[in-house]
């Protein structure tokens, strides 16, 4: 009998999340590249969030019914499809086909996608109260892995197999995925958490969450730091491309902007994977989560502001580097100018205050959540961020046309205000059951 195991279900995150991570960097280019006009790029993007808005309940509420396993499975055989159009999509030459396609395989992949809450009850499920905010950095260092291997692996299947190789790489991975998953991948939730039968639509489900104490406050943060947090990811590409004069019609930017997202992904990876007790231990959840808002504010409102060229293309600052990450920064560090030093340091601060809210945020929701209600509770939560992401890539690129500096001081007045209400309203030390009664 397959025993539950929380490295198998992180390295199922992880490489779920690698696909993630090699379509991303590459999507604004490629549907621009057939035409499509900024609303029509804004949808795209929000496709994906869109789907795990409506999904992510509905897959944790699932999972509280027939058990971890089988959601994480089924969701696995949907990224393997879902990535498959999006290669198809890539290499067509109808524009409109192409978008459609595009279109269709970042609605499938969200609904796949939407499964990270049930990834977080499976966590939940193995771990003690007092572990949980610790083991739930574990989904966030997947996260930043994903980041960090995403997009490296994106380059070299697109220098080796052209437009069409990311696509097919990521559904070969998460082929892969599924038959290790399906053999390793054993059930977490145990018989006795049988989730009670509940009436009601989904808004009514939403009510029933945000009304109970401290659970509304913690997903009302969480809507706010993903909204602010989605304007860099939205906007990166376009910022770097104006502001330190990118030739038209070359791939240099998008190289220079992978990279950075791998650097991002390797930064969160180590915050999480190493800093998340220790930090938690010392501040507890609630200060935690209040002293990362106040990071990402700090770090959103600067970035817009640097500018410069390089004399050299980021192939040739890769090979300088000695074909590594860091090599690449290092490079451009020392040939870039004060500007690359300045967006390369806030970079660093957003990805470290971007990866302290998610585990001790969700290590709160699973705590204030009764056992049998963990996949409910926590999809909830991570429709909340969804919400943000569907809104803000509409936000970001609109605020972006009227001047570039627009979305990353509004968010970064948002993320302030975050941390005054999370520092405010939520206690050092919510009790156990202020979540439930």
């Amino acid at each position: 009998m397959r025993k539950p195991s929380l490295l198998v279900i992180f390295l199922m995150v992880f490489v779920d999340l690698v696909g993630f991570g090699m379509v991303l960097p590459l999507l604004p280019k490629y549907v621009r590249d057939f035409g499509a006009p900024g609303w029509l790029l804004g949808a795209i993007v929000a496709s994906y969030s869109l789907m795990q808005f409506l999904f992510a309940p509905a897959w944790g509420r699932l999972s509280d019914r027939i058990g971890r396993r089988p959601v994480l499975l089924i969701s696995t055989a949907g990224f393997i499809a879902s990535y498959s159009l999006f290669a198809v999509g890539s290499t067509l030459t109808h524009p409109a086909l192409a978008l459609g396609v595009i279109l269709a395989s970042r609605v499938l992949s969200g609904v796949c996608g939407a499964n990270i809450a049930v990834a977080q009850a499976y966590i939940a499920d193995l771990s003690t109260p007092a572990e949980r905010s610790r083991r739930m950095g574990l989904i966030g260092m997947a996260f930043g892995l994903g980041f960090i291997a995403g997009p490296i692996i994106a380059v070299v299947a697109l220098l080796a197999f052209g437009r069409s190789g990311p696509g097919w790489c990521a559904a070969t991975i998460c082929a892969i995925n599924l038959v290790l998953a399906w053999f390793l991948l054993g059930e977490s939730r145990s018989a006795e958490a049988v989730a009670p039968p509940r009436s009601g639509g989904r808004f009514d489900h939403w009510r029933t969450v945000l009304a109970r104490p401290h659970l509304g406050l913690l997903a009302g943060i969480y809507f706010l730091a993903t909204f602010a947090f989605t304007c860099f990811e939205t906007t990166l590409a376009i910022l770097i491309a104006e502001n330190f004069r990118f030739p038209k019609g070359g791939t240099d930017s998008e190289i220079a902007v992978s990279f950075l997202f791998a650097f991002c992904g390797l930064i969160g990876a180590l915050v999480q994977g190493g800093m998340i007790g220790r930090l938690v231990r010392l501040l507890g959840e609630s200060r935690m989560i209040a002293l990362s808002l106040l990071l990402t504010a700090l770090s959103l409102a600067p970035l817009p502001f640097f500018t410069g060229a390089l004399q050299h293309s980021p192939s040739e600052l890769w090979r300088s580097g000695g074909a590594s990450v860091f090599g690449f920064l290092g490079s451009l560090f020392t040939l870039g100018g004060a500007g690359w030093i300045g967006l390369i340091a806030c970079l660093a601060i957003l990805s470290i205050g971007s990866s302290m809210t998610r585990p001790p945020l969700f290590g709160l929701v699973s705590s204030l959540s009764p056992s049998n209600e963990q996949g409910f509770t926590l999809g909830v939560t991570q429709s909340a961020g969804s919400l943000a992401r569907i809104t803000g890539p509409v936000f970001a690129s609109a605020t972006f046309d009227w001047h570039h500096s627009f979305p990353y001081v509004i968010c970064a007045a948002l993320a302030l205000g975050a941390f005054a209400w999370c520092w405010i309203r939520l206690p050092a030390s919510p009790q156990p059951g202020a979540g439930v009664s």
